[in-house]
């Protein structure tokens, strides 16, 4: 608890502790602004769109990484942990040489808004991949096998007998995509441009914040964030019963 309290409650709490300083007034001036407004909104939407095809996406590469079998498998595996291995700065740069100005491969997404997509799905591709696939590995085929035997449709096996046992991990891997979607800084330094209410993401906006002394804001708006994340990692573990007790 000591480790944890230096590493996480003390500095959340400081966080906390310095949005609360100008009172709910200092709240209301940060936050009435414009600009960060337009952040957070981008932040949060391409978050949740990211966390949305990861889930499907992410889930599709574990089933086929345990379940298929296939040249290269071994390669595709290690692959997939490249954007955590990778710097994020680094991986701006990769995307930008691709996805800039005379992209090789003509897809000239730099300082647009789908340029933000991009870099988030790339930095967080590996979480749901990495959650389902233990999960996946563990299961015991024999069950599905009884089920396709009495008659069972696919569609039925994986709704009633594999998505269950998914499910926690789909959630967990799902928040932890989500939070580090909203966080992330690196990787769209280059890539977006950070113009201001079209590409500016809340890292960005808070660094802004920082750099012109305007420290009370800043944690203002990281503890909205932080209340965001919150609120997405409770809602996800909820669901993620509710489908548990359902099938």
């Amino acid at each position: 608890m000591i480790w944890f309290s230096l590493l996480v409650l003390l500095p959340l709490a400081a966080v906390v502790a310095a949005a609360s300083q100008g009172g709910w007034s200092g709240y209301w001036s940060a936050l009435q602004n414009d600009q960060t407004w337009a952040a957070v909104r981008l932040t949060v939407t391409q978050a949740v769109l990211v966390t949305l095809v990861n889930i499907v996406l992410g889930t599709v590469i574990a089933w086929v990484l345990v379940r298929d079998r296939f040249w290269g498998k071994s390669v595709l595996d290690v692959i997939i942990d490249v954007p955590f291995a990778l710097p994020t700065i680094v991986a701006g740069l990769v995307l930008l040489s691709l996805y800039g100005q005379n992209s090789p491969i003509g897809i000239e997404w730099a300082n647009t808004e789908r340029a933000v997509t991009l870099a988030l799905a790339f930095v967080t591709l590996p979480f749901i991949v990495r959650t389902v696939q233990p999960v996946l590995e563990e299961l015991d085929t024999d069950v599905e096998e009884a089920a396709a035997s009495l008659g069972a449709s696919r569609a039925t096996i994986f709704r009633r007998i594999i998505l269950p046992s998914l499910a926690p991990a789909i959630a967990a891997g799902a928040a932890l995509s989500f939070a580090r979607a909203i966080s992330e800084y690196g990787s769209l330094v280059l890539l977006s441009g950070n113009r201001p209410f079209e590409t500016e993401v809340v890292s960005v906006r808070v660094l802004t914040f920082i750099e012109n002394g305007s420290n009370t804001s800043a944690a203002v708006v990281a503890s909205v964030m932080l209340a965001v994340a919150l609120f997405v990692i409770v809602a996800l573990d909820l669901v993620q019963r509710r489908v548990a007790r359902r099938w």
